[in-house]
This record gives C-alpha cells, structure tokens and sequence, in this order.
C-alpha cells in the first residue's frame, strides 16, 4: 500500500508541475484539456499521499485544487455546446 501511496504522490507532483511548466512555457493552453485533466489527476493523487501521510492542509488544498479544475471542465463542455460565451 506504502509504494502506491508514494507512486502517487510523485505522479501528482510531475502531472501538476509538468503542465504549468508547459503552461509558462506556451506550450500548453490553461483551457486545454490536458491541462486541467492533469491538475485534476495530479490533485487527486496529491490527496491519496496527503491523507495517508495526515497533511490534511494539503488534502484541502488539493480538494479545492480539483473543485476548479471540475468548474473549468465543465465550463469548456459548455463552451463546446454553445451555452455559455467566453
């Protein structure tokens, strides 16, 4: 359990930090996809090593971490239908 813990929290750290590099880089888009499918994963495995290692401050940040990425998600399907304007 202890290694799929760790697996996860340095999956997390590389999907988080490796799209904002792309990000700041112009090579990725803040509304792409990719981009918020990686923070939400990315948050989700931070919340898995968190918990485990007790830093609920970090589980909470990373909750709310991936309250934004679903908002943006869905405000890009909207998007995507027509519902909502940029």
């Amino acid at each position: 359990m202890q290694i799929f813990v760790e697996i996860a929290g340095w999956l997390g750290a590389l999907l988080l930090l490796g799209s904002y590099y792309m990000n700041m880089n112009g090579k990725l888009s803040a509304k792409a996809q990719l981009y918020i499918w990686s923070n939400l994963v990315g948050g989700v495995c931070f919340i898995i090593n968190s918990s485990y290692h007790h830093a609920f401050p970090s589980v909470m940040v990373n909750i709310i971490w991936i309250g934004i990425a679903i908002v943006a998600l869905i405000k890009s399907q909207q998007q995507k239908r027509g519902i909502v304007s940029k």
